[in-house]
Protein backbone atom coordinates (compact mmCIF):
# COMPACT_ATOMS: atom_id res chain seq x y z
CA UNK A 1 0.00 0.00 0.00
CA UNK A 2 2.78 2.46 0.93
CA UNK A 3 4.23 2.11 -2.59
CA UNK A 4 0.90 2.75 -4.33
CA UNK A 5 0.29 5.84 -6.41
CA UNK A 6 -2.40 8.28 -5.36
CA UNK A 7 -4.10 10.14 -8.21
CA UNK A 8 -5.61 13.43 -7.14
CA UNK A 9 -7.02 16.74 -8.30
CA UNK A 10 -5.50 19.88 -6.80
CA UNK A 11 -6.62 23.48 -7.07
CA UNK A 12 -4.55 25.17 -9.79
CA UNK A 13 -6.05 28.66 -9.43
CA UNK A 14 -9.03 30.47 -7.93
CA UNK A 15 -12.13 30.03 -10.13
CA UNK A 16 -13.52 33.04 -11.94
CA UNK A 17 -17.12 33.81 -12.85
CA UNK A 18 -17.46 30.32 -14.31
CA UNK A 19 -15.59 27.09 -13.73
CA UNK A 20 -12.91 26.09 -16.21
CA UNK A 21 -11.06 22.78 -16.56
CA UNK A 22 -7.73 24.50 -15.96
CA UNK A 23 -8.88 25.67 -12.52
CA UNK A 24 -7.75 22.19 -11.45
CA UNK A 25 -4.68 20.05 -12.05
CA UNK A 26 -4.48 16.24 -12.10
CA UNK A 27 -1.35 14.87 -10.44
CA UNK A 28 0.06 11.62 -9.10
CA UNK A 29 2.00 11.18 -5.87
CA UNK A 30 2.89 8.32 -3.53
CA UNK A 31 0.18 7.22 -1.11
CA UNK A 32 0.93 9.10 2.11
CA UNK A 33 2.32 7.15 5.11
CA UNK A 34 -0.10 6.18 7.83
CA UNK A 35 0.69 7.56 11.28
CA UNK A 36 -0.75 6.59 14.63
CA UNK A 37 -4.38 7.54 15.16
CA UNK A 38 -5.10 7.68 11.42
CA UNK A 39 -6.94 5.58 8.86
CA UNK A 40 -6.47 5.25 5.12
CA UNK A 41 -9.65 5.35 3.03
CA UNK A 42 -9.92 4.22 -0.56
CA UNK A 43 -12.48 6.60 -1.97
CA UNK A 44 -15.35 5.05 -3.93
CA UNK A 45 -18.01 7.70 -4.60
CA UNK A 46 -17.64 11.49 -4.72
CA UNK A 47 -20.55 13.86 -4.20
CA UNK A 48 -20.33 16.89 -6.51
CA UNK A 49 -22.18 19.81 -4.93
CA UNK A 50 -22.33 23.56 -5.70
CA UNK A 51 -21.27 24.53 -2.18
CA UNK A 52 -17.87 22.87 -2.39
CA UNK A 53 -16.69 25.44 -4.91
CA UNK A 54 -16.90 28.04 -2.11
CA UNK A 55 -13.83 26.50 -0.52
CA UNK A 56 -11.88 27.16 -3.72
CA UNK A 57 -12.43 30.91 -3.35
CA UNK A 58 -10.45 33.13 -1.03
CA UNK A 59 -12.19 34.40 2.08
CA UNK A 60 -13.27 31.10 3.63
CA UNK A 61 -10.71 31.45 6.40
CA UNK A 62 -9.33 28.13 7.58
CA UNK A 63 -11.72 26.41 5.18
CA UNK A 64 -10.02 27.85 2.08
CA UNK A 65 -8.29 25.26 -0.08
CA UNK A 66 -4.77 26.55 -0.83
CA UNK A 67 -3.46 26.69 -4.36
CA UNK A 68 -1.99 23.24 -4.90
CA UNK A 69 -4.22 21.75 -2.21
CA UNK A 70 -6.39 18.70 -2.81
CA UNK A 71 -9.98 19.43 -3.76
CA UNK A 72 -12.42 18.26 -1.10
CA UNK A 73 -15.96 16.94 -1.11
CA UNK A 74 -18.30 14.66 0.76
CA UNK A 75 -17.41 11.14 -0.29
CA UNK A 76 -17.80 7.51 0.65
CA UNK A 77 -15.06 4.91 0.72
CA UNK A 78 -13.63 1.84 2.36
CA UNK A 79 -10.98 1.68 5.07
CA UNK A 80 -7.96 -0.21 3.72
CA UNK A 81 -5.57 0.35 6.62
CA UNK A 82 -6.21 1.69 10.09
CA UNK A 83 -4.41 2.84 13.21
CA UNK A 84 -7.53 4.74 14.25
CA UNK A 85 -9.55 3.23 17.11
CA UNK A 86 -13.03 2.16 16.07
CA UNK A 87 -12.18 1.65 12.41
CA UNK A 88 -10.94 -1.55 10.81
CA UNK A 89 -10.04 -2.53 7.24
CA UNK A 90 -13.18 -3.23 5.26
CA UNK A 91 -15.36 -0.65 7.02
CA UNK A 92 -17.46 1.46 4.66
CA UNK A 93 -17.26 5.11 5.70
CA UNK A 94 -18.33 8.59 4.67
CA UNK A 95 -16.89 11.99 5.42
CA UNK A 96 -15.17 15.06 4.06
CA UNK A 97 -12.58 13.36 1.87
CA UNK A 98 -10.81 14.31 -1.34
CA UNK A 99 -10.87 14.20 -5.11
CA UNK A 100 -8.30 11.42 -4.92
CA UNK A 101 -7.90 7.65 -4.76
CA UNK A 102 -6.80 7.55 -1.12
CA UNK A 103 -7.36 9.93 1.76
CA UNK A 104 -5.59 9.65 5.11
CA UNK A 105 -7.80 10.91 7.90
CA UNK A 106 -7.78 10.92 11.68
CA UNK A 107 -11.55 10.89 12.20
CA UNK A 108 -11.76 14.49 13.35
CA UNK A 109 -13.85 17.01 11.39
CA UNK A 110 -12.18 18.24 8.25
CA UNK A 111 -12.29 21.88 7.15
CA UNK A 112 -15.23 23.50 8.93
CA UNK A 113 -14.99 22.64 12.65
CA UNK A 114 -17.77 20.37 13.81
CA UNK A 115 -18.68 19.11 10.35
CA UNK A 116 -18.07 16.01 8.30
CA UNK A 117 -16.31 13.67 10.71
CA UNK A 118 -15.40 10.25 9.36
CA UNK A 119 -18.36 8.00 10.23
CA UNK A 120 -19.33 4.46 9.37
CA UNK A 121 -22.05 3.98 6.79
CA UNK A 122 -25.09 2.34 8.43
CA UNK A 123 -25.54 -1.36 7.61
CA UNK A 124 -27.61 -1.97 4.51
CA UNK A 125 -26.94 1.47 3.02
CA UNK A 126 -25.12 1.45 -0.32
CA UNK A 127 -22.06 3.77 -0.54
CA UNK A 128 -23.63 5.79 -3.35
CA UNK A 129 -26.86 6.37 -1.39
CA UNK A 130 -24.80 7.33 1.65
CA UNK A 131 -23.59 10.46 -0.18
CA UNK A 132 -26.79 10.98 -2.15
CA UNK A 133 -30.40 10.43 -1.14
CA UNK A 134 -29.37 9.23 2.33
CA UNK A 135 -26.53 11.72 2.65
CA UNK A 136 -26.39 15.50 3.09
CA UNK A 137 -28.42 15.97 -0.10
CA UNK A 138 -31.27 13.91 1.32
CA UNK A 139 -30.95 15.60 4.69
CA UNK A 140 -31.37 19.05 3.10
CA UNK A 141 -34.40 17.92 1.10
CA UNK A 142 -36.03 16.24 4.10
CA UNK A 143 -35.40 18.98 6.65
CA UNK A 144 -36.32 21.79 4.28
CA UNK A 145 -39.54 20.09 3.29
CA UNK A 146 -40.60 18.77 6.69
CA UNK A 147 -39.53 21.67 8.92
CA UNK A 148 -40.11 24.73 6.74
CA UNK A 149 -42.32 23.81 3.79
CA UNK A 150 -44.62 21.50 5.79
CA UNK A 151 -46.54 20.38 2.67
CA UNK A 152 -50.20 19.57 3.03
CA UNK A 153 -52.82 17.73 1.02
CA UNK A 154 -54.05 19.78 -1.90
CA UNK A 155 -51.44 22.55 -1.60
CA UNK A 156 -49.35 23.77 -4.53
CA UNK A 157 -45.61 23.20 -4.08
CA UNK A 158 -43.16 24.76 -6.56
CA UNK A 159 -39.48 23.74 -6.52
CA UNK A 160 -36.59 25.23 -8.49
CA UNK A 161 -33.65 23.11 -9.72
CA UNK A 162 -36.25 20.37 -9.77
CA UNK A 163 -33.97 18.07 -11.75
CA UNK A 164 -31.13 18.41 -9.23
CA UNK A 165 -30.28 16.27 -6.25
CA UNK A 166 -32.16 18.23 -3.57
CA UNK A 167 -35.01 19.50 -5.75
CA UNK A 168 -35.88 16.08 -7.15
CA UNK A 169 -36.19 14.67 -3.62
CA UNK A 170 -38.03 17.65 -2.10
CA UNK A 171 -40.68 17.54 -4.81
CA UNK A 172 -41.22 13.82 -4.32
CA UNK A 173 -41.55 14.24 -0.55
CA UNK A 174 -44.20 16.91 -1.11
CA UNK A 175 -46.05 14.49 -3.40
CA UNK A 176 -45.99 11.87 -0.63
CA UNK A 177 -47.84 14.36 1.56
CA UNK A 178 -50.45 15.03 -1.10
CA UNK A 179 -49.27 18.34 -2.54
CA UNK A 180 -49.51 19.27 -6.19
CA UNK A 181 -45.91 19.73 -7.34
CA UNK A 182 -44.60 21.96 -10.13
CA UNK A 183 -40.90 21.85 -10.95
CA UNK A 184 -38.72 24.54 -12.51
CA UNK A 185 -35.69 23.19 -14.37
CA UNK A 186 -33.40 24.04 -17.27
CA UNK A 187 -34.14 22.34 -20.57
CA UNK A 188 -37.16 20.60 -22.05
CA UNK A 189 -35.76 17.10 -21.59
CA UNK A 190 -35.16 17.61 -17.90
CA UNK A 191 -38.62 19.11 -17.46
CA UNK A 192 -40.20 16.18 -19.26
CA UNK A 193 -38.33 13.73 -17.02
CA UNK A 194 -39.38 15.29 -13.71
CA UNK A 195 -42.96 14.75 -14.84
CA UNK A 196 -42.63 11.30 -16.41
CA UNK A 197 -40.07 9.79 -14.01
CA UNK A 198 -40.65 11.60 -10.72
CA UNK A 199 -44.39 12.11 -10.94
CA UNK A 200 -44.44 15.91 -10.77
CA UNK A 201 -47.69 17.49 -11.91
CA UNK A 202 -46.02 19.92 -14.27
CA UNK A 203 -42.71 21.56 -15.13
CA UNK A 204 -41.43 24.90 -16.38
CA UNK A 205 -38.34 25.34 -18.53
CA UNK A 206 -36.60 28.38 -17.07
CA UNK A 207 -34.37 28.66 -20.13
CA UNK A 208 -37.07 29.05 -22.78
CA UNK A 209 -40.38 29.75 -21.05
CA UNK A 210 -41.85 32.81 -19.33
CA UNK A 211 -41.90 31.60 -15.73
CA UNK A 212 -44.63 34.00 -14.62
CA UNK A 213 -46.95 33.13 -17.48
CA UNK A 214 -46.41 29.39 -17.00
CA UNK A 215 -47.04 29.63 -13.24
CA UNK A 216 -50.28 31.49 -13.94
CA UNK A 217 -51.24 28.61 -16.24
CA UNK A 218 -50.15 25.75 -13.96
CA UNK A 219 -50.93 27.34 -10.59
CA UNK A 220 -54.07 29.46 -11.16
CA UNK A 221 -54.87 29.46 -7.45
CA UNK A 222 -51.41 30.64 -6.42
CA UNK A 223 -48.47 28.98 -4.67
CA UNK A 224 -48.41 27.68 -1.11
CA UNK A 225 -44.75 26.62 -0.99
CA UNK A 226 -41.67 27.61 -2.96
CA UNK A 227 -38.59 25.44 -2.36
CA UNK A 228 -35.74 27.45 -3.86
CA UNK A 229 -32.39 25.96 -4.86
CA UNK A 230 -31.39 28.69 -7.35
CA UNK A 231 -31.24 32.04 -5.55
CA UNK A 232 -32.15 33.95 -8.68
CA UNK A 233 -33.70 37.30 -7.63
CA UNK A 234 -35.79 37.63 -10.80
CA UNK A 235 -37.33 34.20 -10.26
CA UNK A 236 -38.00 34.96 -6.60
CA UNK A 237 -39.86 38.17 -7.41
CA UNK A 238 -42.07 36.33 -9.90
CA UNK A 239 -42.84 33.62 -7.34
CA UNK A 240 -43.53 35.98 -4.41
CA UNK A 241 -46.08 37.91 -6.45
CA UNK A 242 -48.02 34.66 -6.81
CA UNK A 243 -47.75 33.30 -3.27
CA UNK A 244 -50.90 32.56 -1.33
CA UNK A 245 -51.46 34.04 2.15
CA UNK A 246 -49.36 32.28 4.81
CA UNK A 247 -47.18 30.75 2.13
CA UNK A 248 -43.76 29.33 2.94
CA UNK A 249 -40.48 29.86 1.09
CA UNK A 250 -37.56 27.48 1.68
CA UNK A 251 -34.16 28.99 0.86
CA UNK A 252 -31.99 25.91 0.38
CA UNK A 253 -29.48 26.51 -2.40
CA UNK A 254 -27.82 29.04 -4.67
CA UNK A 255 -26.56 27.09 -7.67
CA UNK A 256 -26.65 29.92 -10.21
CA UNK A 257 -25.65 32.60 -7.71
CA UNK A 258 -22.34 30.89 -6.91
CA UNK A 259 -21.20 31.25 -10.49
CA UNK A 260 -22.24 34.85 -11.05
CA UNK A 261 -25.70 34.36 -12.54
CA UNK A 262 -27.29 37.04 -10.37
CA UNK A 263 -30.08 38.23 -12.64
CA UNK A 264 -31.89 41.49 -12.09
CA UNK A 265 -34.76 41.80 -9.66
CA UNK A 266 -35.18 41.86 -5.93
CA UNK A 267 -37.23 40.85 -2.95
CA UNK A 268 -40.88 41.79 -3.22
CA UNK A 269 -41.24 43.03 0.35
CA UNK A 270 -44.85 44.08 -0.10
CA UNK A 271 -45.92 40.58 -1.15
CA UNK A 272 -44.03 39.06 1.79
CA UNK A 273 -45.59 41.46 4.28
CA UNK A 274 -49.15 41.60 3.01
CA UNK A 275 -49.39 37.84 2.48
CA UNK A 276 -47.51 37.00 5.72
CA UNK A 277 -45.12 34.82 3.76
CA UNK A 278 -42.59 32.93 5.84
CA UNK A 279 -39.06 32.70 4.39
CA UNK A 280 -36.42 30.57 6.09
CA UNK A 281 -32.96 29.35 5.15
CA UNK A 282 -32.10 25.69 5.57
CA UNK A 283 -28.58 24.54 6.44
CA UNK A 284 -28.73 20.81 7.01
CA UNK A 285 -25.45 20.69 8.93
CA UNK A 286 -27.15 22.47 11.83
CA UNK A 287 -29.41 19.50 12.44
CA UNK A 288 -27.09 16.51 12.72
CA UNK A 289 -29.21 15.15 15.57
CA UNK A 290 -32.09 14.80 13.10
CA UNK A 291 -30.14 12.80 10.52
CA UNK A 292 -31.12 9.36 11.90
CA UNK A 293 -34.80 10.35 11.72
CA UNK A 294 -34.38 11.67 8.18
CA UNK A 295 -32.47 8.60 6.97
CA UNK A 296 -35.07 6.27 8.47
CA UNK A 297 -37.95 8.08 6.75
CA UNK A 298 -36.17 8.45 3.41
CA UNK A 299 -35.04 4.84 3.38
CA UNK A 300 -38.55 3.62 4.20
CA UNK A 301 -40.02 5.67 1.33
CA UNK A 302 -37.39 4.29 -1.05
CA UNK A 303 -38.14 0.69 -0.02
CA UNK A 304 -41.88 1.33 -0.36
CA UNK A 305 -41.39 2.72 -3.86
CA UNK A 306 -42.70 6.15 -2.89
CA UNK A 307 -39.36 7.93 -3.39
CA UNK A 308 -37.03 7.48 -6.33
CA UNK A 309 -33.38 8.40 -5.65
CA UNK A 310 -32.26 9.70 -9.03
CA UNK A 311 -28.51 9.69 -9.65
CA UNK A 312 -26.44 11.10 -12.49
CA UNK A 313 -23.24 9.04 -12.39
CA UNK A 314 -19.96 9.96 -14.06
CA UNK A 315 -17.30 7.25 -13.95
CA UNK A 316 -13.58 7.89 -13.49
CA UNK A 317 -11.63 10.16 -11.14
CA UNK A 318 -10.14 11.91 -14.16
CA UNK A 319 -13.61 13.34 -14.86
CA UNK A 320 -14.17 15.07 -11.48
CA UNK A 321 -13.92 18.69 -12.75
CA UNK A 322 -16.28 18.06 -15.66
CA UNK A 323 -18.72 16.34 -13.30
CA UNK A 324 -18.78 19.41 -11.05
CA UNK A 325 -19.20 21.71 -14.04
CA UNK A 326 -22.28 19.71 -15.08
CA UNK A 327 -24.01 20.89 -11.89
CA UNK A 328 -23.45 24.56 -12.71
CA UNK A 329 -24.38 24.02 -16.36
CA UNK A 330 -27.64 22.35 -15.37
CA UNK A 331 -26.69 19.21 -17.29
CA UNK A 332 -27.23 16.66 -14.52
CA UNK A 333 -30.50 14.90 -13.81
CA UNK A 334 -30.70 13.99 -10.15
CA UNK A 335 -27.83 13.82 -7.70
CA UNK A 336 -24.45 14.32 -9.41
CA UNK A 337 -22.08 11.58 -8.31
CA UNK A 338 -18.68 10.40 -9.51
CA UNK A 339 -17.78 6.74 -9.20
CA UNK A 340 -14.04 6.33 -8.94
Amino acid sequence: MRQAINRKWVLARRPGASLRPDDFRFIESPVPPLGEGKAMVRNLWLSLDPTQILFAYEGSGENTIPIGGTMRCIASGQVVESKLPGFTPGDLVQGWLGWEDYTVIDGSPQLTPGLFPLTKIPPGVAPNLAVGALGLTGMAAYLGTMDVAKPKLGETFVVSSAAGGVGSLAGQIAKIYGSRVIGIAGGKERCDRVVSELGFDGAIDRRTEDIGARIDELCPGGIDVFFDNNALPSMMSVILARMRPRGRVVLCGATQYYMGEQSTGGLDHISVIMKRVRMEGVYANDSGDRFPEARKALRAWILEGKLKPVEDVIVGLENAPSALMRVFEGANFGKQLLKI
